[in-house]
């Protein structure tokens, strides 16, 4: 049976705010899903496939707030963008992706146009751990260029790529920003620590970061893995320079997680440590 709501408010062309006994008081954002409707018209949830629903109270909250500053054009451009996102990741997209790209996405264009540039520090890392988020983010730039005729810079598609992460797996952009700042100040750590500077374009470089961004994702789930005491000892004897540095890391990892981190991520941190002085 169609799932059939009652419109409250019509807030443009392309949103409305309807009511249902199930959902209760929602937004529903579809291209022209406004259009000649009234309030107490009904609308059906699954009237086009370019129709999204936040259910979200806050979500719903904050993307009313933003919808006065945003050209209706663009509403309904960005709802095309998140269904290009949502067919390319092949995954659901979190409600919240609608408040944070939609409110990233109108700005960005403003500081484009007002020739503001904004560096993105961690760039090559973000194409690095996230390659099918990156890659669809560089469409979506491609796609705001075609229609707008305004370019961005590189650093904009790398913020887009975090957006589309968040929105798969369900991580919020604090967290997964926090994920990044940590994995910089290893990354700082290390080259100060083994006085070297790391290049980017390294394959032992890619590892690394790969390495720490899983371990520092495992110590925030708990996640326990496996333990090789002989292993572990034979490098703490071999490369202590590097064992201990492991060590260092992994302290760093506790504090700024504020929990425990499995020790045997030592082992394998050293491993990829000694990889980098090319000693291993």
């Amino acid at each position: 049976m169609k799932q059939v709501l009652t419109i409250q408010k019509v807030l443009n062309n392309n949103v409305v705010i309807a009511h249902n006994d199930v959902y209760k008081e929602v937004v529903l954002i579809g291209n022209g899903l406004g259009f000649n409707r009234k309030k107490g018209d009904s609308v059906p949830f699954d009237q086009a496939d370019k129709t999204f629903l936040l259910k979200d109270e806050k979500e719903m909250e904050q993307y009313v707030n933003l919808l006065p500053y945003i050209e209706e054009k663009l509403i309904a451009f960005i709802q095309e963008l998140l269904l290009f996102i949502e067919e390319k990741m092949d995954k659901e997209l979190n409600e919240h992706i609608h408040v944070a790209l939609t409110d990233h996405i109108a700005f960005a264009i403003n500081r484009a146009k007002k020739d503001i540039q904004f560096s993105n520090p961690f760039l090559f890392e973000i194409e690095s751990l996230y390659p099918k988020e990156y890659l669809v983010a560089k469409d979506v730039v491609q796609k705001i260029e075609e229609r707008t005729g305004v370019f961005f810079p590189e650093g904009e598609v790398g913020f887009i790529a975090l957006h589309i992460h968040s929105a798969v797996t369900d991580k919020s952009l604090r967290d997964i920003k926090r994920y990044h700042s940590l994995l910089s100040q290893l990354v700082e750590i290390i080259e100060n620590n083994l006085d070297i500077q790391l290049d980017k374009n390294n394959i032992d470089y890619h590892r690394l970061i790969q390495h720490l961004h899983r371990a520092i994702d495992r110590a925030d789930k708990g996640t326990i893995i496996s333990e090789e005491n002989k292993l572990a000892a034979m490098l703490k004897s071999e490369y202590p320079v590097c064992y201990n540095l492991a060590w260092k890391l992994i302290k760093v990892m506790q504090n700024q997680l504020n929990k425990p981190v499995d020790e045997s991520e030592v082992m394998y941190l050293t491993i990829h440590l000694q990889r980098l002085t090319h000693k291993f």
